[in-house]
């Protein structure tokens, strides 16, 4: 009778044990999920912040980009044309020796408002937008060949696509930041654009003949951080490289997305 008493408080206390057991890992495992949604939650929240931030740096840029771009072609613009205009009026009133002065100051007026307009068009988000991405990229090219006396290329393979303005502005900017960069920094004297257009994506690639750089060597500029932020913001795959001597180059890979209306008209 013991021994039965025994065995059955034994049982007993190896059914608490898996009980407790058992009551254990579902709280851990409960806990566990919790921990992980929350921290989940958390990286969520930190990256809209992050990419609302990113955004919100972006638009006050476009914006003070624009009012520039204004203030160019309405204000400088403006002068420009009054002084060609002022030229024009006084070369009939001088001597045959002085309008070829008159000529060549005109010349450089002339040259003076194409560049401001031309520059106003590149710095204006709603010129970009609408022009497109391979128009604005063309535009940016000549301008550089008539300031710089810089080899440009630009070829464009594929059947072109349109993009949503908000993306090819971006696509534009970055593209712009290389320029710069590569006029600014790397000596080259020729700049080569490459515009791949395919089924579900775009490719630009950029490179310069320049000097280059190390790039494990050189810590990432504000420029650099600047394009790499406004790729990822359009899900763009960024690549960068270069080594001395070698010059640079550019790589980026946009997703072509859907517009809305067309996924509209594909489920009908």
């Amino acid at each position: 009778m013991l021994a039965k008493e025994e065995l059955l408080l034994i049982v007993y206390f190896i059914v608490v044990i898996l009980f407790l057991t058992s009551f254990a890992i579902i709280f851990f495992i409960t806990f566990q999920k919790r921990k992980n949604k929350l921290l989940l939650e958390k990286f969520e929240a930190e990256t809209r912040f992050e990419n609302e931030l990113a955004q919100s740096k972006i638009e006050i840029q476009e914006q003070t980009l624009k009012n520039v771009s204004w203030e160019l072609h309405d204000n400088i613009g403006q002068l420009l044309s009054v002084a060609n205009m002022q030229l024009n009026i006084l070369s009939g009133s001088v001597d045959a020796s002085a309008k070829q002065s008159i000529k060549d100051i005109k010349e450089v007026v002339s040259n003076s408002l194409q560049e401001v307009r031309s520059l106003s068009k590149s710095l204006n988000n709603e010129v970009v937008g609408y022009s497109g991405i391979e128009a604005s990229i063309k535009n940016e090219l000549l301008r550089f060949e008539r300031l710089n006396n810089l080899e440009t290329e630009l070829s464009s393979t594929g059947e072109a696509i349109e993009i949503i303005v908000k993306d090819s502005i971006i696509l534009f900017r970055i593209i712009q930041e290389f320029f710069s960069n590569a006029i600014k920094h790397s000596k080259a004297t020729k700049l080569e654009v490459f515009i791949n257009y395919l089924p579900e994506e775009l490719h630009l690639k950029i490179k310069d003949n320049g000097v280059g750089f190390n790039i494990r060597e050189v810590t990432k500029s504000s420029g650099l951080l600047n394009m790499e932020s406004r790729a990822s913001l359009i899900n763009t795959d960024f690549s960068l490289n270069s080594s001395p001597g070698n010059g640079t180059s550019l790589s980026l890979h946009y997703p072509i997305k859907i517009f809305p209306y067309e996924k509209n008209d594909n489920n009908r």
